[in-house]
């Protein structure tokens, strides 16, 4: 009881405190939010929708929490942060839960305690992405098979193939593949093949097709070649082979990314191997924990797309292997979480508020909203379009480009630029005869004067940079203000 109220107590704190402060941010978390805000307002909660198209991004999991959040607490931050961080606290417990059955309670503790205060669960705790559900089912899916191959009862082989099905409803295929591959290697390891046969049951197999045909079955037969096109092509096939963000495709990525996201227990990440190699055989369960990382790791390295969030499935095992080190050492442990729960409070109002800020069109909102009526149309000019501004603004927000550039951009299938679905207005094509409101990126300013026609009267400035700000005020004693964005009207 007394490790349940301490859990608890972690979770509160560290995932759910000051989570309806944080502005939902570009461009990720403004596709989740705007889709599940379009899909309640239609009263569809089957088929995504975006800027008043279908979209295939992603299937329906993450969706429904977030539309059951909406319901509950309204179209809101804390409702959009509601579910992250509550598969967050079930991180914790299926991690406590499992490692003490391997091992011991205390094991058990020290695991939960190292993953919640790790940098990248807690910012994924906070985050509005699919990836935290995924931890949750993929977990599951592996603990279930594991306690059934070991005790023999085949009864969590149907609980593994129903977490399974769940994670494919979470992410794709990938929810049923990689666990999948995972349990391969093992059983390979443990030269245990046949095994595969037992866990394989028809009872098993219609179970996981049963969950997964409540979304894909009718996606297929309404919205047909399309969504199979775009969901199974674009944010699958292609996702895989060829990099949305090729300067991220490096050997070490996921090395550095798991240095940072494991901070502050990064330097006991090699002691905790070392300690490993001390055994001369591995037990069984060291075999399954180490297959169960090695296998995500290097998965997602050989992907040629790479995201933070990927290999947020490995922590898991991992933080297990590492709560073995630490149970010599309780004090250093509990003095480092206790350090946390005052650290990561003050990450999050001083560093992540302002960075998130500038990530969002939440102040540009403020700023235009007393501005619109039905007869104004809204522009907005930049690198990146902003979905948040929609969000906040609940108006149909052009993408305003020159004709150049959206030769280049223009969705196109099978490519990423399939992507780019909202829609879009050429600088000749603005309207003479309606009132025009332009949000544009500062780095942006000459481009949209030189091209956009009229007379264009600066109407309001958003500040970035009060991160930087902030340190310059403490240690120089003075503030600098940088401009992110300017709001331009052009009257009739």
């Amino acid at each position: 009881m007394v490790n349940f109220i301490s859990l608890t107590f972690l979770s509160l704190i560290l995932f759910f405190f000051g989570g309806w402060l944080i502005p939902i941010t570009d461009p990720t978390e403004a596709v989740y939010v705007l889709t599940a805000k379009e899909m309640l307002a239609a009263g569809d909660w089957l088929s995504p929708r975006i800027y008043g198209d279908f979209w295939y991004d992603k299937p329906i999991m993450f969706y429904w929490e977030l539309l059951a959040a909406y319901k509950i607490f309204g179209v809101n931050e804390f409702a959009a942060r509601f579910f992250p961080a509550i598969f967050a606290t079930l991180g914790l417990f299926v991690t406590y839960f499992f490692a003490t059955k391997l091992y011991n309670q205390k094991i058990g503790l020290a695991a939960a305690a190292i993953l919640a205060t790790s940098l990248e669960y807690w910012y994924i705790a906070h985050a509005v992405i699919t990836d935290m559900t995924l931890l949750v089912m993929f977990a599951l899916t592996l603990m279930s098979f594991y306690r059934g191959y070991r005790a023999g009862n085949p009864k969590f082989y149907l609980m593994a193939f129903a977490a399974s099905g769940v994670a494919v409803l979470t992410k794709g295929p990938i929810g049923f593949f990689l666990p999948g591959l995972i349990i391969l290697i093992f059983l390979a390891w443990q030269g245990d093949l046949r095994h595969l046969r037992e866990l394989f049951q028809l009872k098993n197999l219609l179970m996981f097709a049963a969950i997964i045909s409540i979304w894909y079955l009718p996606m297929t037969l309404i919205h047909g070649a399309e969504f199979l096109e775009n969901f199974l092509g674009v944010h699958n096939f292609l996702r895989a082979t060829v990099s949305e963000y090729p300067k991220t495709d490096v050997w070490y990525y996921y090395l550095l990314i798991s240095a940072i996201g494991f901070f502050p227990w990064t330097l006991a990440i090699l002691p905790a191997i070392k300690n490993l190699r001390g055994v001369p055989k591995f037990d069984v369960p060291e075999k399954f924990l180490i297959v169960w990382a090695a296998t995500v790791i290097i998965f997602f390295q050989l992907c040629a797309t790479k995201y933070i969030t990927y290999t947020l499935p490995a922590m898991i095992p991992v933080v297990i292997l590492m709560a073995r080190y630490f149970v010599g050492r309780w004090k250093i442990l509990m003095g480092v979480v206790g350090a946390t729960l005052i650290i990561y409070p003050l990450i999050l109002f001083f560093t992540a508020l302002p960075l998130t800020e500038d990530n969002s069109a939440r102040r540009e909102a403020e700023l235009i909203l007393p501005l619109l009526d039905n007869k104004t149309v809204v522009v907005s000019h930049g690198k990146e379009y902003s979905g948040s501004l929609v969000f906040y603004t609940n108006k149909k927000i052009y993408r305003l480009e020159t004709k150049e550039n959206f030769e280049k951009i223009r969705p196109q299938k099978m490519t990423w630029t399939s992507k780019n679905v909202m829609p879009f207005m050429m600088f000749d094509e603005l309207p003479a005869d309606k009132k025009i409101v332009a949000v544009v990126s500062v780095d942006y300013e000459k481009n949209f004067l030189d091209n956009a026609a009229g007379k264009w009267e600066l109407i309001g400035e958003v500040e970035c940079g009060k991160l930087e700000s902030l340190a310059e005020k403490i240690f120089i004693g003075r503030e600098r203000q940088e401009l992110k964005s300017k709001i331009f009207r052009r009257e009739i």
